[in-house]
């Protein structure tokens, strides 16, 4: 009853930027933390940034002074904005939120599909 979309992944250079976007959307009765994931390939899948329902923020340490995560509740919408990036951010990057539905009030953990990340040298 809750799905994640992903946008704004693509390919740059190594110094570049990009900004992703994921939208939730369905019988959504709460949300609380948002975060992004990525997954390289052959890797397990690595914690990036995750926000709070009033704006706190936490990073991975990779990703600290490079990377800022931002929501818009009003859209049950967030961001992530990349800078700087290197080839080791490339990176199948997932959307994830906590949030209960309408029906159920009970919490679960949705994903995006992802989307594709690739920073080239």
């Amino acid at each position: 009853q809750v799905q994640l979309v992903e946008s704004g992944g693509g390919l740059v250079q190594t110094g570049g930027s990009l900004r992703l976007s994921c939208a939730a959307s369905g019988s959504i009765f709460s949300i609380n933390a948002m975060a992004w994931y990525r997954q390289a390939p052959g890797k397990q899948r690595e914690f990036i940034a995750t926000i709070s329902t009033g704006g706190s923020t936490n990073y991975a340490d990779s990703v600290k002074g490079r990377f800022t995560i931002s929501r818009d509740n009003a859209k049950n919408m967030v961001t992530l904005q990349m800078n700087s990036l290197k080839p080791e951010d490339t990176a199948v990057y997932y959307c994830q939120c906590q949030a209960s539905t309408i029906r159920s009030h009970t919490f679960h953990v949705w994903w995006g599909q992802g989307t594709q990340v690739t920073v080239s040298s």
